[in-house]
Order: C-alpha cells, then sequence, then structure tokens
C-alpha cells in the first residue's frame, strides 16, 4: 500500500496534577483471568474510591465548621440571621432588595403626569418620591397647568427618614411621557400607566401588588386606563369609563377595599380628561373618586 506522511506532529500531552490520581478501572485483567477485571486490580480500585470519599467527608465537617465559626462571629456582631442582604425592611414579594436609581421623566406640558403628585400625596408617610423639575430648550413655555403642578408638588414635604427615590420631572417637546430608569443606557419605559407599574413595584410595602390575589384585577383596571388616555372621541371616552365602572361594582376602591395603584391610574387619567363630566360618571365612580381625592389630595 501506499504509505502516508503523519499528518498530525507527535506531542506530550501534561495531565493536571489538582485532581485526585485513581487507577483506570477499564483495565484488563491477566490471560489467564480471561478479558475482566482482574481481582487484584479491583481491590486497589475500592481503595483508592474509599480514600476519596473519606476526604471527601473531612472537607464536609471542615465546612459545618467553619460556618458554625461565621455563625458565632455574625451573633456577636449582632447581623442579621438571614442569609439573603437587603437594604429596607420591606418585602417585594420575594425578590432582592436593590438600590434604586435615580429615573429621568420626560413628559409634554399638555400630558400632565397627574399620577406623580397623587403617589406623593398617598405615600407621603410611606415613602419619599424627591421630584424636581426643569424645563428643556424645545419647550419655550410650559403653561400655567404645568407651573401649578409644579407648585402643588413643591407643598408636599420630603421625609429625608423614609425610603425614597429621585425623579427629575423633564418637560419637553415629545410625543409620549417616558420613563428612564438605566443611567448607563436608554431604555425608555414609555406611557403613565407603565411608570405607576414600575413605582408600584418599588414604592412601599402597602401598594406592591404582584402578590395580592387581586393582581390581575388591578392590571386590567391599569390597562383600561392606558386605553382611555389614547381616546379620542368623547363616546369612545365614555365606553372606558363605563368599564371602568364595571370593574368598581360595590368596591370602596379598585381592587378591593384598600387604596392601589389602579385607584392612582385611575383618578390621575379621569383629571387628563376634562371633557369626561360628572354627567359621565356613575353615582359609584362619583363617589369612588370623592374618596380618592382624600388621599391623593388634587
Amino acid at each position: 500500500m501506499y504509505e502516508l506522511k503523519t499528518l498530525l506532529p507527535q506531542f506530550e500531552i501534561k495531565l493536571p496534577t489538582c485532581m485526585y490520581d485513581l487507577k483506570n478501572v477499564s483495565l484488563t485483567g491477566s490471560p489467564s483471568t480471561g478479558a475482566g477485571i482482574s481481582s487484584s486490580s479491583s481491590a486497589n480500585n475500592g481503595k483508592d474510591t474509599s480514600a476519596v470519599v473519606a476526604r471527601q467527608d473531612k472537607v464536609l465537617l471542615q465546612l459545618e465548621d467553619l460556618k458554625a465559626q461565621l455563625g458565632k462571629i455574625r451573633a456577636g456582631l449582632g447581623l442579621c440571621g438571614k442569609t439573603i442582604q437587603h437594604t429596607t425592611g420591606y418585602q417585594n414579594g420575594g425578590l432582592k432588595e436593590v438600590p434604586l436609581e435615580d429615573i429621568v421623566i420626560n413628559g409634554h406640558p399638555n400630558f400632565i403626569p397627574y399620577a406623580l403628585l397623587a403617589l406623593k400625596n398617598a405615600w407621603r408617610d410611606l415613602y419619599t418620591i424627591d421630584i424636581k423639575t426643569f424645563t428643556h430648550s424645545t419647550m419655550a413655555d410650559i403653561g400655567p397647568a404645568a407651573r401649578e403642578f409644579e407648585q402643588n408638588l413643591a407643598k408636599v414635604p420630603i421625609n429625608e427618614s423614609l425610603p425614597k427615590i429621585n425623579v427629575t420631572l423633564i418637560w419637553k417637546n415629545c410625543e409620549h411621557t417616558e420613563m428612564i430608569s438605566s443611567p448607563t443606557m436608554y431604555v425608555p419605559i414609555y406611557g403613565e400607566v407603565n411608570i405607576i407599574r414600575y413605582l408600584g413595584r418599588v414604592g412601599p410595602a402597602e401598594y406592591r401588588y404582584e402578590g395580592s390575589p387581586v393582581c390581575n384585577e388591578i392590571d386590567l383596571v391599569l390597562d383600561i386606563c392606558y386605553q382611555l388616555l389614547r381616546c379620542t372621541t368623547h363616546k369612545s371616552q365614555v365606553a372606558m369609563v363605563r368599564l371602568l365602572e364595571k370593574r368598581l361594582q360595590k368596591q370602596q376602591y379598585f381592587g378591593g377595599s384598600q387604596m392601589s395603584v389602579a385607584d392612582i391610574g385611575v383618578y390621575s387619567s379621569l383629571i387628563r380628561m376634562p371633557a369626561i363630566t360628572d354627567k359621565d360618571l356613575t353615582p359609584a365612580l362619583v363617589a369612588w373618586r370623592k374618596r380618592a381625592k382624600l388621599v391623593t389630595k388634587i
């Protein structure tokens, strides 16, 4: 046959030295015992395996002893015994708490995010939303309504002892209200309703609804608010209000007997719809709005 040259060069393979050295259990026995593993090889392999197991048990005992020592040190320092680190005393549906970044909200003066003022008033004893406003160069004048909104924001006191999130509201010539939560990349959250959802997740535990039995109901009400803000005719606006009335039924608030972010969304949406008057609201919605006004103070 033709003689072929070796394509791959011969090189030495160096085995790692950081692992336990075990004999090859697949070695065949002597010719007298056939193709099976010899009794002496089996005995040696059993000893090697037992040695590895014994060493593993020793390491596990050392780890348990180290854990006990760390527990004594933690107890001596008076630290929390939980292994999950947290930054506040609030629970977030089992999620790990992380420091909040400052957020920026771009909004047009014609679409004032009244939900910010409503949440700031509703959370005044639970959570602080520190809002600072600025005007972008694209806006020559923000108008009287936006200026009044700024004044009302400034009237709500800041409690530094409470958990706080800093919000920068920029009046800008933009089509949608948008929130930027990341300081390193431009990933906006569009729409006032979605901003309410975000603040509801990072705000006080009393307003976090993801672990609530009425979670889907609250999301549905916020979805109706989203559609309401995009209605272009009075007829379609009234139709959305009728859907809200069905969700309220005979309850004190949307979602139950306690105020929630769903109520914040509905209340802010109705303020932004001046065409909707008391004549368009059912008695149940009128009564609800009076109760919500005591909390939102708008």
